[in-house]
């Protein structure tokens, strides 16, 4: 191959971070703009950067007195708020999707040590992309799954090759992590179990191979050690190691949170075929999986299924294994399709090492950033499914007095009328506890002491989703009048002196059906 055209061509490797890159920069609809936890994470680091301090009480809700605040990614939340000011949007959604992008072309690169059929780790590598789709969000998460693929490698070349200088990079690792995002706990189990395995193997081994196990575990014991220093340097010191459980250990979050429900089996679901491969690759195998293996299997694998937020990082655990016992399984199978299908991975496998088309990338990388800052494509919430409108309304309204809120609204009240407004409630479901949540969800579905609970905070207008139960049961409910209607939000004032002004003027308002003209204008 002539030596010009191989830094034209792109590797396999480089072929997926083109590929998950421009599919989501040029995705009619930003798939990481679904949900509005980007805007309150962006106005958290701006809340950072202004008072050069961590907040330690919340300052967005009308709640007194304020509630405790462990803004445990106030690093990631930073970040967003630089690349905020200085790009927009368009340019914390452009970081992520760079973000993402590396992580799985790593995550390739990962598996190609291995010394597997390239073919193989192609699909391997494929199927975990599509798995793992369901969870990408301009959110701190990312860099938690990002961290996660450097972590288990380092993690598994000490295993598996000895290399001790690669848990001298997990301390440093940790202190970035902890202040990123609560999956820093992650690490803490990937060395945990790591640990207990050697242990276990010392346990049960004899001779060399035991004394190998001993030292393997010594080492990752002074590892965990060090880490767990150095997770003690944040702005809430110990005390944030035991937040990332505040969610998770909670029965009501855990069974009414959406985004913590199991998944859905029933749904077309990438992930299902992920785990059906994974268990047809385990049972023809003929490698046994080692302690560790087993364990990071069953742990991960358990989590996947609890709930579908740890899809992805189930995904990155899983992949390094499944690529390892393929290899075997390859290795030991005989016959013709088997020999041609091994010759045709060597030689791509060839060519693939041969290539360096990190030009087309650059190019990729330019024309995308050349679009963005042009205006040509920007990122922004979605106005037909947010409420980016009725937050225009109610900043040209300035109305006073306490909300009630959809969960999700508040977040964008947050990202686009703080200080105007304080919610009563947001995506950060740890700041208010489950007692207000269950107060929340009384509302929502109009619970026995519905009414209480509004009257217990003095609440005088509400803004929820305009397809919900709530809305449809106040637009007929004496006492409160729709004032204003779209197809995502309705906004509804209490029938008092304060908001007969706003009654007046906009009392004649009607739901809005699909497809018809915003009111309330």
């Amino acid at each position: 191959m002539n030596g010009k055209i191989k830094y034209l061509l792109p590797s396999i490797g480089q072929t997926l971070f083109l590929a998950v890159f421009l599919t989501l920069f040029f995705h009619s609809e930003c798939p990481l703009l679904r949900d509005g936890d980007t805007g309150i994470h962006v106005r958290t680091g701006e809340v950072i950067l202004d008072t050069l301090s961590v907040p330690a009480r919340d300052i967005f809700s009308f709640h007194s007195p304020p509630l405790p605040w462990t803004a445990h990614e106030w690093l990631s939340e930073v970040v967003m708020a630089l690349l905020h000011r200085a790009f927009g949007l368009t340019g914390v959604v452009l970081f992520f999707i760079l973000l993402i992008s590396l992580t799985y072309f790593l995550l390739f690169k990962v598996l190609r040590t291995n010394g597997g059929n390239i073919l193989a780790d192609t699909f391997l590598v494929f199927l975990v992309i599509i798995s793992s789709y369901l969870h990408w969000l301009a959110r701190p998460h990312i860099f938690s799954l990002f961290l996660l693929v450097v972590w288990s490698s380092l993690l598994d070349s000490f295993q598996r090759y000895g290399k001790t200088r690669s848990l001298f990079y997990l301390p440093p690792l940790m202190l970035l992590w902890v202040n990123l995002h609560g999956g820093f706990i992650i690490g803490f189990l990937l060395v945990g179990i790591y640990f207990l395995g050697n242990m276990a193997k010392y346990g049960f081994s004899h001779g060399s191979e035991k004394e190998q196990a001993k030292a393997i575990a010594r080492n990752l014991g002074f590892t965990l050690l060090g880490c767990f220093l150095v997770s003690l340097i944040n702005p809430y010191g110990y005390r944030l190691l035991s937040f990332p459980f505040t969610l998770v250990t909670n029965r009501y979050f855990v069974d009414n949170v959406v985004e913590f429900l199991s998944p859905d089996f029933h749904k077309i679901l990438p992930f299902k075929y992920l785990l059906f491969f994974m268990i047809a690759i385990f049972a023809i195998s003929p490698k046994p999986a080692s302690l560790v293996e087993l364990a990071l299997v069953l742990v991960f694998t358990g989590m996947a299924i609890y709930s579908y937020r740890y899809i992805p990082l189930y995904c990155v655990i899983i992949a390094p294994i499944l690529s390892r016992q393929a290899k075997s399984l390859l290795a030991r199978s005989e016959g013709p399709r088997r020999k041609n299908f091994h010759n045709e991975a060597e030689n791509i496998a060839s060519i693939d090492s041969f290539v360096k088309g990190y030009l087309l990338i650059f190019v990729a990388l330019v024309i995308v950033i050349a679009v963005a800052t042009k205006g040509n494509l920007e990122f922004v919430f979605d106005g037909k499914k947010k409420p980016v409108a009725a937050v225009d309304f109610l900043k040209k309204e300035n109305i006073k007095g306490n909300m009630f809120n959809m969960d999700e609204f508040g977040d964008f009240l947050i990202y686009l009328a703080y200080p105007q407004y304080r919610v009563f409630i947001d995506g950060r479901l740890d700041v208010y506890g489950a007692e207000k949540f269950k107060e929340y969800i009384k509302v929502v579905i109009l619970g026995p002491g519905w009414e209480k609970v509004l009257e217990k905070y003095d609440i005088g207008w509400i803004f929820f989703d305009a397809n919900s139960v709530l809305s449809r049961s106040l637009y007929e409910k004496k006492g409160w009048r729709l004032i204003y209607a779209d197809n995502v939000a309705n906004i509804f004032a209490k029938e008092r002196a304060e908001y007969q002004d706003l009654i007046q003027k906009y009392g004649n308002v009607t739901p809005v059906a699909n497809g018809e003209k915003k009111a309330g204008d």
